[in-house]
């Protein structure tokens, strides 16, 4: 649940003075947001004066916001045939324009709200500039309440996807779908108010500062904004509420603010015998309503989610989730993205993959490799998973300050706008950077002491390759993560374990993890058992190389404790124009789950055993119908210790699972063949799955 204000949902079109207020306690004008989807002009070029407000726009195309200009692009959804060359989807500018009707009032305060665009945007009202915002993946804010006029008013919106040296990512294995790809809307509210300049979030921070066996301390500071003429007093009203909305802590604390001020007021609150936040199997949330108060009256209410709980890595690389160790594993997800929209994926959508995450069994999950829809951390509050979140430091950089200005800009938004979320654990600084030296690391430093400042009770971390394991550029994070391929680019899938050893011995006192490790795998390319190692920029990718490479990595990670975190990469294939391998050009096959969500692969099930709760039961090369010898070893994964087979019909077989694994060797017959297997979970039904694998014997 990210930070929520007096939301009414209506066609941009409605004069605002005729919104119903939605509240929990009586107001007096309280906050109202109206969404602006419909109605938008677009066109996928430069032009130039299309800022005016006489513009004449009539013969762009009409679109819904969120929208982009990409989905349909041979680069992005798969027309691109094999062989042509890389980048075919458009990077450039395109417009955007809206008609909107207003009635603003004396003294109201008037925000246009952005979800996110692709990667800048230049924004105008009624002809006039009123900001720039560089960075794709954050939302951010203008005051418009200067520009807007009562009647009609222009919008107009340039955005630009193209690589620019001025702000990140500058490089990166996924594609950069550009548009206004997130909700647009208008937020109005009284002049005083709970700040909506702070870089995007929602003026309200708070935290667990101290965790006791029946209490915790909590924590909560408020910005609040006066843009009237005169100086304002007023009071800020602060509650907690339990998940059935019962009052549990409150604070009140007075509060003025001179004309154009922003008031920040520290409040502390105390839960007496909290419920904890601790992860799967009890996320527990809180809510906390912080109300401006204003002669009485509410002017304004904000509302954001709470978790109560601690989090913290030792030296010794274990994680510590309310004082007690909690194994951190899971899959990296890149920015959800659905096959011909892109970017523009519902909320059950999201919801659909996190929730096939959940089912594997993830502790934690990191988002790579920059800021993700709200939603999608909303999910995670609730299924109590631990978020790994970063900055789009991807790859490259560029020496200038510019650049490096923009990157600690995109880190204080992402921290203003999720530093809410319980499910986020770590904040994560950068992915991969190819170069060290003294502008790298002057801007590794910039971004570690920006995290520090604005959230010091989180741990930050580092994704680190293809520099030595000790560059001072992975030594600025408070833990460090390695993105190691052995298996798949190098060496063998064995080389792991030594890997891991080697860098814990040499630096002891340093939180090490994994932060990816993975193979590619079509579920089209079918080979038991693999004969010949596949080429990692290759076509042939067998989806059984993928099983053994996770089984070995696996078996291998978690015998070592002083590893904080293990990532897959990846949880879900995705686009990447970068890649022509595998079964199909522009896909990251890497994933344990199909691009269109419909297939789990092999591998999936082998850490669903490992991870999961309920009972599990998989055959694996299913997809491998048309066998190539009579003799065959029936493979199953499962969280039991006893697996029954059959073959044919014939008699049951008593098959020992061993480390999840359970192993039948038997002799298919001619034609089509069906292996049964069965658990019998105690207390529970049992549980069933077959294949049917076919033989001809060859003369």
């Amino acid at each position: 649940m990210t930070a929520i204000r007096r939301i009414v949902g209506r066609a941009a079109a409605l004069v605002l003075g005729l919104m119903i207020v939605i509240g929990l306690t009586p107001s007096a004008h309280a906050a109202e947001e109206t969404p602006l989807a419909s109605g938008w002009r677009f066109i996928k070029q430069d032009v130039s004066g299309a800022e005016a407000s006489g513009f004449d726009d009539s013969a762009w195309d009409e679109v819904r916001v969120p929208h982009t200009y990409n989905a349909e692009d041979s680069g992005i959804g798969g027309a691109r045939a094999r062989g042509e060359p890389e980048g075919e989807y458009y990077r450039g500018p395109a417009w955007y324009r809206l008609d909107l009707q207003a009635a603003p009032e004396e003294g109201r305060r008037y925000y246009l709200h952005f979800g996110g665009a692709t990667l800048r945007a230049d924004v105008w009202l009624n002809g006039e500039r009123i900001g720039v915002h560089e960075g794709g993946y954050a939302a951010f804010r203008f005051d418009v309440t200067d520009q807007l006029r009562d009647g009609n008013n222009v919008l107009a919106v340039r955005v630009d996807n193209a690589r620019n040296v001025r702000y990140a990512p500058l490089n990166g294995d996924f594609n950069i779908f550009g548009g206004l790809y997130r909700e647009v809307k208008l937020i109005e509210t009284d002049d005083l108010h709970v700040d909506l300049t702070d870089h995007g979030g929602p003026g309200v921070y708070a935290a667990t500062t101290e965790l006791n066996d029946d209490s915790a301390d909590i924590a909560a500071r408020v910005r609040v904004r006066n843009a009237g003429d005169g100086a304002r007093d007023f009071e800020i009203l602060t509650r907690i509420l339990d998940a059935e909305g019962r009052e549990v802590a409150t604070a009140r604390t007075p509060g003025s603010a001179a004309p154009g001020q922003i008031a920040e007021l520290e409040l502390a609150m105390t839960i007496d015998d909290p419920t904890l936040w601790a992860g799967r199997g009890q996320a527990y949330l809180y809510r906390v309503t912080t109300q401006v108060l204003s002669g009485g009256d509410v002017i304004d209410e904000t509302e954001v989610p709470l978790g109560v709980r601690t989090i913290a890595v030792t030296e010794d690389g274990r994680v510590w989730l309310n004082g007690e160790i909690y194994s951190l594993y899971g899959a990296n997800l890149q920015h959800p993205v659905r096959y011909g929209r892109g970017p523009i994926v519902t909320d059950a959508e999201i919801e659909e993959d996190m929730r096939l995450m959940y089912e594997m069994g993830v502790t934690g999950l990191r988002l790579a490799h920059m800021q993700h829809p709200p939603y999608v951390y909303e999910v995670a509050d609730r299924m109590g998973i631990i978020l790994v979140t970063e900055v789009p430091l991807v790859d490259d950089m560029d020496n200038a300050a510019a650049f490096r200005e923009n990157l600690v800009q995109q880190m204080r938004e992402l921290i203003s706008q999720h530093y809410n979320n319980p499910s986020v654990g770590f904040w994560g600084i950068g992915n991969e950077l190819r170069t060290s030296g003294e502008y790298a690391n002057r801007l590794m430093a910039a971004l570690q002491a920006t995290a520090r400042e604005m959230d010091p009770l989180r741990p930050t971390t580092y994704a680190h390759c293809c520099l030595d394991d000790d560059d001072p550029i992975a030594l600025h994070s408070d833990t460090v993560s390695y993105n190691r391929y052995f298996g798949w680019y190098w060496d063998t899938s064995a080389e792991i374990g030594p890997w891991a050893d080697e860098l814990h011995a040499r630096m002891p006192t340093r939180p090490i993890g994994v932060s990816e490790y993975g193979a590619g795998a079509s579920i089209l390319h079918q080979e038991d058992p693999v004969l010949r190692r596949p080429v990692a920029d290759g076509y042939w990718h067998p989806e059984q190389w993928q099983t053994q490479f996770h089984i070995d990595h696996w078996r291998l990670l978690r015998e070592r404790p002083f590893l904080w975190s293990n990532f897959i990469w990846l949880g879900i294939d995705f686009p990447s124009f970068k890649r022509n391998e595998g079964d199909r050009p522009a896909i990251n096959d890497k994933g344990l789950i199909t691009e269109d969500r419909q297939t789990r692969k092999d591998a999936y099930f082998w850490y669903q055993a490992n991870w999961y709760e309920e009972p599990v039961l998989h055959i694996t090369s299913r997809r491998d119908v048309n066998k190539r010898t009579r003799r065959v070893i029936v493979r199953a994964f499962s969280n039991e210790d006893v697996i029954w087979m059959r073959l044919n019909g014939g008699d049951w077989t008593e098959v020992a699972v061993d480390d999840h694994i359970a192993e039948w060797t038997i002799d298919l017959a001619d034609g089509e063949n069906l292996v049964e297997a069965v658990i019998r979970p105690e207390g529970r039904e049992p549980i069933t799955d077959e294949v049917r694998w076919n033989y001809v014997t060859r003369p």
